[in-house]
């Protein structure tokens, strides 16, 4: 595979509402695919903005960072998506997702259609699938993709925005599913595996669902893989100055799926998402520029990396 890869992210655009009272555009298919589109690759977000103040501001924001719209439809009923984020002590968001707004009605229109027959991947969640008319649109969508089309469920379990039905139901739909080490241990209690350590959890996933590859972020301590046929790697983490994590697991998962694409080690590509996602946590929000240049001088600095005990027979090299 050569040249730039079409990815399409479907899901959610909205505003997070931010302690203090200021307002960024997120929703993470939408920071994935910024992050996408940063590193070269042709991005689409599949999303649905209010005609309201909030949705002519995503769009200039859109605009603004150089992304397609094309994929970008209008309600005129219902408001734009918004989500009043806090963060605990630790410096951990939590998040109040408004119901019954503008991207619950998305769409697979025409359009949408267009891009998924030339799309090399589709990323989704379970966020987006809260609504039936959107979970219809998905599965026209993932009809639609080649059958060579990478499948990336980046499952994002958010309180009251998902069932073990809708949980199943994409994991059938997916080949890469990639989550945290929170929702690792979520699902590892709803299918009821006997031994839920993450190189387990990683390869049961992997045999019961016939995914390709299985991909756990565990924060500051880096990112564990397995793939179905290159076998388990675990790349450390690094220490930073946090300034928030919103968008970080959004630009691992960004830079860790360009690189697959590309036919990258998974160590690579794990290394690489580790990269993003840490510069990411030392800026405010999730989609200030981040060029070459910036990650080749994290790269260099040599910032001390964080290792989890568990994990480090599977140290990659």
């Amino acid at each position: 595979m050569s040249g730039p890869r079409s990815i399409l992210a479907f899901g959610e655009l909205l505003w997070d509402l931010l302690p203090g009272g200021a307002a960024t555009l997120g929703g993470a298919p939408f920071n994935f695919a910024y992050r996408v589109k940063e590193q070269g690759d042709r991005a689409r977000i599949v999303s649905r903005l209010g005609r309201d103040d909030y949705g002519r501001r995503a769009a200039e924001r859109l605009a603004a960072l150089g992304m397609s719209d094309a994929c970008v439809q209008w309600d005129d009923r219902r408001p734009t998506g918004t989500v009043i984020v806090s963060l605990d002590g630790a410096g951990q968001p939590d998040y109040v997702i408004v119901p019954d707004v503008a991207y619950d009605r998305v769409e697979a229109t025409d359009a949408v259609l267009t891009e998924a027959a030339r799309a090399d991947c589709i990323c989704f969640g379970t966020l987006i699938q809260r609504t039936a008319g959107a979970r219809a649109a998905l599965r026209a969508i993932l009809d639609a993709a080649p059958a060579t089309a990478v499948r990336l469920l980046d499952i994002n379990l958010r309180k009251d925005c998902h069932s073990p039905e809708s949980i199943a139901a994409s994991l059938e739909e997916a080949t890469i599913l990639k989550l945290n080490e929170t929702e690792a241990a979520a699902l590892a209690g709803l299918f009821d595996l006997p031994d839920r350590s993450i190189p387990a959890f990683c390869a049961e996933m992997i045999g019961r669902w016939d995914l390709t590859h299985c991909v756990v972020t565990l924060g500051a301590c880096g990112a564990f893989a397995d793939g179905a046929e290159t076998g388990p790697v675990y790349e450390p983490g690094y220490r930073v100055a946090m300034v928030d994590p919103l968008g970080s697991g959004d630009a691992f998962v960004a830079a860790f799926i360009c690189r697959l694409l590309r036919g990258e080690p998974l160590g690579t590509c794990l290394h690489h998402g580790n990269v993003l996602g840490a510069i990411v946590a030392t800026q405010a929000g999730a989609t200030e520029p981040i060029d070459s240049e910036v990650r080749e001088a994290f790269t260099a600095s040599h910032h001390e990396r964080l290792v989890e005990p568990s994990l480090k027979t599977f140290m990659n090299g």
